[in-house]
């Protein structure tokens, strides 16, 4: 294999791998998020428009970090 395949080849693959990882990440993240938010509604019912609104508020947050990993990807596999 010529150096320029794999050179093509490793850069995919660490874009996948680095995209995929960060993706599994966030969405443990916002699973936590979630559950979190749930149970601390259920705990005080008075207080779930706050806390639907942090939980919001941070889930944007993850998927932010989330959508820069998946365009920085992209530029690995442009470059």
């Amino acid at each position: 294999m010529d150096p320029a395949a794999a050179k093509e080849y490793l850069s995919l693959l660490g874009a996948g791998l680095g995209v995929g990882l960060t993706l599994i990440g966030a969405g443990i993240g916002i699973g936590m998020i979630g559950s979190s938010a749930m149970q601390g509604i259920a705990r005080q019912p008075e207080a779930a428009g706050n806390i639907q609104t942090s939980a919001i508020i941070l889930a944007a947050l993850i998927e932010g970090a989330a959508l820069f990993a998946l365009v920085i990807a992209l530029l690995f596999k442009l470059i």
